[in-house]
């Protein structure tokens, strides 16, 4: 999702030599592949999108793929940007690397001040892990790599498996299918009441392509709306969206996850850039081409 966001804009800027891999082209956790591919295509400015992702359930069940599988691509990808002499690197984190009981909205400085998230902490500590690689390769090398956090993502090539997804496209899909099946109910994960923020993954490359420009600091900088609002109120807007006229119940013996990520973008404001796709606009767009599609199609 990320990565053909960033092709789109890329493209849209009229760049006329953009490298590109895709997992199936190139397994990154294979440090050998990875040197080959520098060595050979001598990448000037590496936007390094690619991660093992999911939802809660995803992240708690497959906690040594998402450690392991983050820590070998980060690691290198960074390093051979290093020893390629590649002008900029942008390493894409994620919101998940602030405590779990962090002051609200997340500030940069929050990093490692307390205890994260225990469903999603194997991926948390390799966002981590990726943010202290760029920043040692920069001490000690002086090489100009940056980190940014973004929000909860959605958009064009999202993942819309109901066990593995995010919560935004797993909703999106549900609502979908009781919509079409006439069903009478959508059950929903945890409370409800945890609040998220969302982010249209347009805006996101829109965001990285900025800071590529402009942005040369070794602290990390939030990428996000700065409004938030409750999972129940997002299932609601969906619910309107899709057209799905059944009730919703929430299943409260399933996590809840953290009770609140809203990320402060303040920095990312100072620096110039804010978003542009509203929430509902941009389910809106992501949903037009999908709802008349059978949902195990998506």
């Amino acid at each position: 999702m990320v990565g053909s966001a960033l092709v789109r804009k890329l493209q849209a800027q009229d760049y006329q030599h953009i490298v590109v891999r895709t997992s199936s082209e190139l397994d990154l956790t294979n440090q050998a592949a990875v040197a080959d591919f520098f060595a050979h295509e001598k990448p000037d400015y590496v936007f390094l999108a690619a991660a093992k992702v999911g939802g809660i359930h995803a992240n708690n069940t497959y906690r040594a793929e998402f450690i392991y599988q983050n820590l070998m691509i980060e690691s290198n990808v960074i390093h051979s940007a290093y020893l390629n002499k590649v002008t900029k690197l942008l390493f894409l984190g994620s919101s998940c690397i602030y405590p779990k009981l962090a002051p609200q909205p997340l500030k940069e400085e929050y990093l490692l001040m307390g205890l994260l998230e225990p469903t999603n902490e194997p991926y948390a500590i390799a966002k981590i892990a990726g943010i202290k690689l760029c920043e040692a390769y920069r001490s000690q090398y002086g090489c100009n790599f940056i980190s940014v956090m973004p929000t909860n993502l959605y958009g064009t090539n999202d993942h819309y498996d109901l066990n593995n997804s995010h919560v935004l496209p797993a909703l999106l899909r549900k609502f979908h299918t009781a919509k079409l099946e006439n069903a009478a109910t959508v059950e929903i994960w945890g409370s409800g009441m945890p609040k998220r923020e969302f982010l249209h993954v347009d805006d996101l490359a829109d965001a990285c392509f900025y800071l590529m420009q402009y942005y040369d600091e070794a602290e990390l900088i939030n990428i996000g709306t700065g409004e938030d609002m409750t999972i129940n109120g997002l299932a609601l807007l969906i619910k309107d969206i899709v057209g799905y006229t059944g009730d919703t119940i929430f299943d409260a013996t399933k996590p809840d996850g953290t009770p609140r990520k809203l990320m402060d973008v303040s920095k990312l404001h100072t620096l110039g850039w804010q978003h542009s796709v509203g929430l509902a606009d941009g389910i809106k767009a992501v949903y037009e081409p999908l709802k008349h599609i059978p949902s195990d199609a998506w």
